[in-house]
């Protein structure tokens, strides 16, 4: 075998060379992400049941998860069939059948359950779990900052780096970590705290008169704006700053100026509203921040994209936690109050969802966020709901047979 030239020597060692610093960079920013985020469980206990253990199935009225999940088959069916579904859920190929027969238009609640018990088998998921709402805010803003309108929307930052760990590490796909080069090193990107003293590398989209609302578009993720002329158009997610979600109501508690049972978003903001002078400290208790992309209203009806890439829709779509359960998959979903009457607990929701969005703060096996759409009635339903309750998954019948005793 002939020596290797100089040359070729030279290359290599520049190669190694300017790959070097990447990997360093990926290696801290690994280390900065998982020392910054607790650890979520990795496994999931699923046991097959019947529709008849689901509680109200028989008066439940499926028709609007139904047209969710036609939504979901269109990306679905867009997926290489050997494409896993989540941890547990088959293949893309295992839905196509459900997908390639879901009626347009069915004619009642009956028939709507109907199709999931012809295609589906529930599967209870180990545990008691938390259950959240959230909803699309409208903010009033101008594309100018005057008057009252200072609060910035911004759009995605051009020094904003994502890393998707799974393409270095197969354990970690669906992880990401964002940050921002500093020389060759991958560091934290800025706080909260920090971009509202300093601001960010991105353009301001809008400017809105309520930093509050700001603030809570930011923990819903999606919302609309209404314009000075009147017109209103979407403001959608775009990306984040990679820095640890804390619930500002969780420090109001700390701080001892909300007790435990009374948090809410409706009490959040009015707490905030009534103490301008501490606001501002409140709000940058929470480090992320998110980064926006405006986009037509479209069908005022739906909300926005969600994480799976299809417009949610109000009362029938879920945030469940990806790097556990699969997109596009129906959840049954049955909880209970916190307040018991009689020594009972009081049935709060018992409904069939599409998982068709993922959120910062919704982390575990049980874990839920129900979407409830745009306007006050949404912001009145998702402000408040804060409920414990139990998950089942429809998986595919060839599917959930496969499914060995996971415990």
């Amino acid at each position: 075998m002939p020596a290797e030239s100089l040359q070729a020597k030279r290359a290599r060692g520049r190669g190694i060379f300017l790959i070097l610093p990447l990997l360093i960079a990926v290696g801290a920013g690994a280390y900065w992400w998982w020392s910054t985020h607790p650890a979520a469980p990795t496994t999931v206990s699923l046991t097959p049941t019947d529709f008849a253990s689901l509680p109200g199935w028989d008066s439940n009225d499926p028709r609007a998860a139904l047209a969710s999940f036609r939504r979901s088959c269109g990306a679905i069916t867009k997926l290489p069939a050997t494409r896993a579904m989540g941890t547990y859920g088959g293949t893309a190929g295992d839905w196509q059948g459900a997908c390639n027969t879901v009626p347009a238009s069915p004619s009642s609640a009956a028939s709507a359950r109907h199709f999931f018990e012809t295609w589906f088998t529930p599967v209870a998921v180990a545990g008691d779990g938390l259950f959240t709402g959230y909803y699309e805010p409208e903010l009033k803003a101008s594309r100018t900052r005057h008057g009252a309108y200072q609060t910035p929307i911004y759009g995605l930052p051009s020094d904003l780096v994502s890393v998707d760990l799974g393409q270095f590490k197969p354990e970690l796909a669906g992880v990401h970590i964002e940050g921002k080069l500093t020389g060759h090193t991958l560091t934290p990107y800025p706080t909260r705290a920090e971009i509202d003293a300093k601001g960010v590398a991105a353009q301001t989209l809008f400017y809105a008169e309520d930093p509050i609302a700001v603030f809570f578009l930011h923990v819903q993720g999606s919302g609309r704006v209404r314009l000075e002329d009147g017109s209103s158009l979407r403001v959608a997610y775009a990306g984040q700053n990679g820095r640890p979600y804390t619930p500002v109501g969780r420090t109001l508690i700390e701080q001892g100026d909300l007790a435990r049972g009374s948090v809410s978003l409706q009490s959040i903001r009015d707490w905030l509203k009534s103490h301008p002078d501490k606001m501002r400290d409140v709000l940058e208790s929470d480090q992320s921040f998110v980064f926006f992309q405006e986009k037509p209203v479209g069908d005022a009806s739906l909300g926005s994209d969600g994480s799976e890439g299809v417009a949610l829709t109000p009362g029938a779509s879920l945030a469940v936690d990806a790097h556990l359960h699969p997109l596009g998959a129906p959840f049954y979903v049955a909880t209970t109050s916190s307040d018991t009457e009689a020594g009972k607990s009081v049935p709060l929701l018992q409904r069939l969802l599409i998982a068709q969005d993922t959120g910062g703060a919704i982390r575990g096996p049980v874990r839920g966020d129900v979407f409830w759409g745009f306007g006050p009635p949404a912001e009145e339903m998702a402000g408040r709901m804060t409920s414990r309750g139990r998950f089942y998954v429809l998986l595919p019948k060839p599917v959930a047979v496969r499914l060995a005793p996971q415990s």
